[in-house]
C-alpha cells in the first residue's frame, strides 16, 4: 500500500482516536485526527484525504450528516468512507451504506480488522478495475474510467466510487452474469469482510440513480446480476 496515503479519523472518543492512529502510523499512513465534525468539515475545505474513518455518534453534527455533506460535494463525493459506530444491527449497517459509506465497522472492534477493511477499501478504490478500455457508451450512458465519470444524457451522475466500480464491472461485459460473491471479490478483494446484502444495497442505489436505464441491470434469481444492452 502507498505509504503516502492520508487517513482522516473523526471520533469523539480520544482513546479510540489514539488507538487507530497508532496502528495506522505503524503501517506508515499519514493520519489527521478530529474529535468533532465541525473542525473536520473545515479541514475538508482545503484537504481531501485518501480515506475517512467516521464515527456516527458525534456531538453537534453526526456522522450521517457529515457523510451526506461529503457525498454532496464535487470535491469529496468519491472520498472512501468507513463508518465506525456502536450501532451494529443490520438495519443500521444498511442505513450507513445507503448514506454512501464504503464499509461499516462496529464498536468494539479489532484494530487488525479495521486495518484490513481500510486496506481493502483503498485497494478497491485504486486498483479494482483493470481493462484496456477507458470508455464505455451505451446509448445515452457514457462511462469514462480515466475521469471516474458517468454521464446520462450528457448530465453527470452522482455516483460513489463503489457504485461507479460496480457499474463499470457490469457494463464492461454485457450479458455476463456475476454472482454476489464474485462481485464482492472484485470490489473488496481477498480482504472482504462484508455482508452479501451490501451488493444488493449498492445495486438498488445504482438503479435509482440511473433512472430510465436502471432496468439494464437485471437480477438473475438466486445468482446475482448482469448488464443488458
Amino acid at each position: 500500500m502507498n505509504k503516502k496515503n492520508r487517513i482522516a479519523i473523526v471520533d469523539d472518543e480520544p482513546d479510540i482516536v489514539e488507538l487507530i492512529k497508532y496502528h495506522l502510523e505503524k503501517e506508515h499512513y499519514k493520519v489527521d485526527t478530529f474529535l468533532e465534525g465541525e473542525s473536520f468539515l473545515e479541514y475538508i475545505d482545503s484537504t481531501i484525504p485518501d480515506l475517512v474513518v467516521l464515527d456516527l455518534m458525534l456531538p453537534a453534527i453526526d456522522g450521517l450528516e457529515i457523510c451526506r455533506k461529503l457525498r454532496a460535494s464535487e470535491e469529496s463525493k468519491h472520498l472512501p468512507i468507513i463508518m465506525l459506530t456502536a450501532k451494529g444491527t443490520e438495519v443500521d449497517k444498511i442505513v450507513g451504506l445507503e448514506m454512501g459509506a464504503d464499509d461499516y465497522v462496529v464498536k468494539p472492534f479489532s484494530p487488525r480488522e479495521l486495518l484490513a477493511r481500510l486496506k481493502a477499501v483503498l485497494r478497491r478504490t485504486e486498483n479494482c478495475i483493470t481493462t484496456s478500455e477507458s470508455l464505455i457508451e451505451y446509448g445515452d450512458l457514457k462511462l469514462n474510467l480515466d475521469k471516474y465519470e458517468a454521464k446520462l444524457d450528457e448530465q453527470k451522475l452522482d455516483l460513489t466510487t463503489t457504485e461507479f466500480n460496480l457499474l463499470w464491472i457490469l457494463a464492461s461485459h454485457p450479458g455476463w452474469v456475476y454472482s454476489r460473491n464474485k462481485l464482492l471479490d472484485m470490489l473488496w478483494g481477498e480482504d472482504k469482510i462484508v455482508l452479501d446484502r451490501t451488493i444488493d444495497v449498492h445495486i438498488q442505489k445504482l438503479r435509482k440513480k440511473l433512472g430510465k436505464i436502471g432496468k439494464l441491470i437485471k437480477t438473475v434469481r438466486s445468482v446475482g446480476y448482469k448488464f443488458e444492452k
